[in-house]
């Protein structure tokens, strides 16, 4: 049997070690290339063809869901199993919406990592278990109740041109508690500003007729 070719993508390089280490040690795993940031790894990626790249997230320059989503817009075919710390929504929706097969926490054991190449390599998803739960909830639950009824109101006004002390005017509020609304927001969404969040919201339908925002006087 042919070994999977993998490629490992982590800015630490004695991360990069510890998993090159891990994954060598089975026969059918050939580690043809390392990477410390996202370019580099889209660099390699194109060079190499692995079958499968394990992609850090948070990387100086381009990050992780950076380099998913170029190496889909060149069409190289190598499968993503991200392996990062973080299991957020606002970490984890991303990666897999850019196009990752796989998402596992730096915590999953050898055996686990191994079975994650491999399922990659052969076209399955593999999951963390708290990864698994999280997307589950996301389905189960509709989109509208991401952000609670307060944090709807708040981003409906920003939507209207609000700002932070108009909004608490108008919910009776301080600019300070709108504003650690607005940054409650900004963390579910995985947005980093007040126009990203509108512009998200508008994208989930959040902002929609059902959400029926409060609107600021005329």
């Amino acid at each position: 049997m042919t070994a999977v070719r993998l490629l490992v993508a982590d800015d630490h390089p004695v991360v990069r070690d510890g998993i090159v280490g891990m994954v060598s040690s089975d026969p059918g795993i050939e580690v043809v290339g390392e990477a410390s940031d996202g370019a580099e790894a889209v660099g390699l990626a194109r060079a190499l063809q692995p079958d499968v790249v394990l992609m850090d997230l948070r990387m100086p320059g381009t990050d992780g869901v950076t380099a998913i989503r170029e190496l889909v817009r060149l069409g190289i075919p190598s499968r993503v199993v991200v392996l990062t710390t973080y299991d957020a929504d606002a970490d984890v929706l991303p990666a897999i919406e850019a196009g990752a097969t796989g998402y596992l926490l730096k915590d999953a054991s050898r055996d686990e990592l191994v079975r994650a190449v491999h399922a990659a390599a052969a076209g399955h998803a593999s999951l963390s278990p708290s990864v698994a739960s999280r997307l589950v909830d996301r389905v189960r639950t509709p989109e509208a109740s991401l952000l609670s009824p307060r944090e709807l109101q708040v981003l409906g006004l920003v939507a209207d041109g609000a700002t932070n002390r108009e909004a608490g005017a108008r919910l009776h509020l301080s600019e300070a508690t709108v504003k650690t609304h607005l940054l409650s927001v900004y963390g579910k969404l995985g947005v980093g500003d007040r126009a990203a969040a509108v512009a998200e919201g508008f994208r989930r339908g959040l902002l929609g007729a059902s959400s029926s925002p409060v609107r600021r006087p005329r």
